[in-house]
């Protein structure tokens, strides 16, 4: 006897990529499409159990916009696990130094926590300028997001 819900366990066969340019976008609304990508919600075969995503590639991750004054007051936080291993950091300077971390750590949060989200995280790759290595995939560029 053949298990019936061995179809339904297979990820997804034949993944879509897309090219989103980063450039002038609003942080949380890009970052919610790109997790509504990844995720897979916007397709038929939607299943919350199984990562059933597309891939997502990320471009000028360093032009990437927020509202009002959260440059100056949006942190960001990380510990080193030793005592006194806080690091605080503010959007500005996080987005100088490492401007693919800032979209990277809003799309983390809104994937389901363990290991589906982690497994999901791995189909979003972010480059800071225009060049990314993902030319052999032809990713579909999205305009409208």
């Amino acid at each position: 006897m053949e298990n019936s819900l061995a179809p339904l366990q297979t990820t997804n066969v034949n993944p879509k990529w897309y090219l989103i340019d980063a450039k002038g976008k609003t942080l949380g609304r890009l970052a919610t499409l790109i997790a509504i990508l990844i995720r897979g919600k916007h397709k038929s075969v939607y299943t919350p159990y199984l990562n059933s995503g597309d891939h997502v590639i990320v471009i000028n991750a360093k032009d990437i916009c927020i509202t009002g004054k959260k440059a100056k007051q949006k942190i960001y936080r990380r510990h080193s696990g030793r005592p006194g291993g806080l690091k605080i950091e503010s959007f500005e300077k996080l987005q100088e130094r490492i401007p693919e971390r800032v979209l990277e750590k809003a799309v983390k949060g809104m994937l389901p926590k363990g290991p589906l989200g982690r497994s999901m995280y791995q189909n979003l790759k972010v480059y800071s300028g225009e060049d990314h290595p993902h030319q052999s995939q032809n990713p579909e560029l999205l305009t409208n997001t």
